[in-house]
């Protein structure tokens, strides 16, 4: 039976430690008035800071969630701990030896789980410092020193070494008075068929340590080619590693992420350690897991979501990592403090940058870094096609929600026009005004208005698609936080914008009325069709041998060419929706139709070829430019025409 701690030792305790000194390795604090200290609070999330710590009465209180307490009850909160683990810990912190009744003190069987696994974790850390030293680590020093990290790099950051036996860790733990049963639980020991085994064998080792520096696991890296385990093995989920709670390094790099509101984010052990020595103190790391929600709460309370703090993601520059980059931009919202990306070059990592180029290349890149939606925003668009207007309009719609989640409105209102320049776009109040309608309703949709799904649409082409009345299309999740509604099997439409409609009016006269279209229909262009939609109905008929040749099987031949469902349902309802005119349509009805079309057509082609002529410049070569410009001319003339002579014109 476990003795209860001495209750004169436990005032000790309570008075040894002081409350803002406990509170403070988890969140930073910040003077509140009349002696009293504010922070995020940890129990909970919030915006701005409710919870305050009082040092003279050593109690802490949120205002938000209405937790509180003393010294004692914050931990307990905080790390799940019961009351004598508290008590221990603390205690060793504050160097005072407990006393237990019932039978005295017998270390070891009278501590809680929680405390016996870190110790043993502080046991096993120290094992392996001092197992680094022998002869079969060599291939261990090897490998630091060949990384630019000396014994002195190594002994700051705690690195060390396990043995390639079987058992060397176990029987030493064994001797210190730990049980099989809590080296297995502690994930330092695995079970075998006889007896426990050491789980890292033969491998350089990294202690993690949680924010107040207990070590709570280990990283350890593969040395030589007949391991046939990963290349970085990690502690599995235990009573006190958890990966997606723990950040490699924050324990060294709280204090300088406080005190500078900048945390740099990097990929590994090496690049903590790279970063570090170069001068760049903030770095943390996670351990092998992505860069998540629980560790960005770990941030921000360092950060205190302060408005001018800094995120630095830094991720190599091949595919690989700019997908990470952008995986991290999902989060972006979830900070008040700025997020930015630090590319690295040629592919290497901060700890090859470090040795190739030095602590200085280091810190340039950190000092070079790049704002995350900047880099998201150039991504999206590398993926389009910018000479077409199909490909403009998509990485338009694909890149304004990403600028009208900018939390800055002015730095959102300049990238919105920023983008307009990327794009080729000349009317810049167009983009500027699309961003700022998905802008607020991102807003509504966060204050729980906006109940009906805009921007939706079905397949048959319904109201609601891209360009008019509809919602943000592409968005995650509908109104009010719900999930969103499966995707329509084809691209929504809007029937509100008047180039949908007529291009929809002159669909229906080819496969109703071939007669009246034909043979002008023939020669429009798929890309002269704005509506996804409508553009591959326009093939299909153009693939089931054009409106010029209909004949009795016509129509069963368009539909037996659609290439899927989607596109047959649609061709389907275009050849029974009645026309949008009540007396009977006729070559005149048609011709509007199809000048309409044509003129829109060359409308955005004007557009686009004036957007061309702003990124050439005036140092563009004279040949190319004064064919832009003639092609320029020749579409103005084209229009006027079409505009004077109808459909004589085409």
């Amino acid at each position: 039976m476990a003795g209860r701690i001495n209750d004169d030792d436990v005032r000790a305790v309570r008075d040894a430690v002081p409350i803002d000194a406990v509170v403070s390795e988890y969140l930073q604090l910040r003077g509140a008035g009349g002696g009293n200290l504010k922070g995020l609070c940890p129990f909970h999330d919030e915006k701005s800071p409710s919870f305050q710590v009082s040092p003279s009465k050593g109690l802490y209180y949120c205002f938000g969630c209405q937790e509180g307490g003393d010294t004692v009850d914050f931990v307990m909160k905080i790390d799940h701990l019961s009351f004598a683990e508290t008590i221990e810990r603390l205690a060793s912190q504050a160097g005072i030896t407990l006393r237990y009744e019932e039978g005295g003190y017998t270390p070891g069987r009278q501590q809680g789980e929680r405390t016996r696994l870190v110790e043993a974790h502080k046991a096993a850390a120290q094992f392996y410092v001092e197992q680094l030293d022998g002869t079969e680590a060599e291939i261990g020093r090897k490998f630091l020193a060949e990384r630019g990290f000396d014994q002195a790099a190594a002994q700051h950051f705690g690195v060390g070494y396990s043995p390639a036996g079987w058992d060397h860790l176990v029987r030493f733990l064994r001797g210190r008075g730990f049980t099989d049963q809590e080296l297995i639980l502690s994930g330092l020991a695995q079970e075998s068929r006889r007896n426990p085994i050491d789980r890292f064998r033969g491998r350089l080792m990294w202690p993690i340590r949680d924010i107040t520096g207990e070590v709570v696991g280990f990283g350890a890296r593969k040395l030589r080619d007949d391991d046939n385990g990963p290349k970085y093995l990690n502690t599995p989920e235990t009573p006190l590693y958890k990966k997606s709670h723990v950040l490699y390094g924050i324990d060294l790099a709280k204090k300088d992420i406080a005190k500078t509101s900048r945390a740099v984010v990097v990929e590994g052990y090496t690049d903590v350690m790279a970063c570090h020595l170069a001068g760049v103190t903030t770095a943390i790391a996670t351990c092998g897991t992505s860069f998540g929600g629980d560790h960005i709460k770990i941030l921000r309370r360092l950060l205190m979501d302060n408005a001018s703090a800094e995120v630095v993601f830094t991720f190599d520059g091949d595919a690989a990592g700019q997908k990470a980059a952008l995986r991290a931009f999902e989060d972006d919202q979830k900070f008040a403090a700025e997020t930015y990306i630090a590319i690295t070059p040629g592919g290497m990592d901060p700890c090859e940058l470090r040795l190739a180029e030095g602590d200085g290349a280091v810190k340039a890149l950190v000092d070079s870094r790049t704002q995350l939606f900047e880099f998201a925003i150039r991504q999206i668009i590398a993926r389009h096609n910018l000479d077409t207007a199909v490909g403009r309009a998509a990485a338009l719609e694909e890149a304004a929600p990403v600028v009208a989640g900018i939390k800055n409105s002015s730095i959102q209102h300049e990238s919105a026009v920023h983008l307009a320049g990327l794009l080729g776009i000349l009317d810049t109040q167009f983009v500027v005004r699309r961003v700022s309608q998905l802008a607020r309703w991102a807003r509504e949709r966060g204050r729980g208005q906006g109940g009906d799904q805009r921007g939706r649409g079905d397949q048959r082409g319904r109201p609601g698609g891209p360009g008019g009345d509809g919602g943000p299309r592409g968005q995650r999740g509908g109104p009010e936080g719900q999930p969103a509604p499966a995707a329509p099997r084809g691209p929504a439409l809007n029937l509100r914008s008047p180039a949908h409609r007529v291009e929809r009016e002159l669909l229906k006269l080819a496969l109703q009325r071939p007669e009246l279209v034909s043979p002008a229909f023939d020669a429009y262009g798929v890309d002269e069709f704005t509506a996804p939609p409508y553009a591959a109905v326009r093939r299909t008929i153009e693939d089931a041998g054009g409106a010029t040749g209909a004949d009795g099987d016509y129509l069963a031949r368009v539909r037996d060419t659609a290439p899927d469902d989607t596109v047959r349902a649609m061709v389907t309802e275009l050849a029974v929706e009645p026309l949008h005119i009540r007396r009977e349509a006729d070559e005149a009805y048609a011709g509007v139709q199809l000048v309409a079309v044509r003129l829109a057509a060359v409308n955005q082609r004007v557009t686009e070829v004036r957007g061309a002529l702003q990124r050439l410049g005036q140092q563009a070569d004279p040949d190319h430019l004064a064919a832009v410009q003639n092609e320029l001319w020749v579409l103005q003339q084209y229009g006027q025409s079409l505009r004077d002579r109808g459909a004589a014109a085409l």
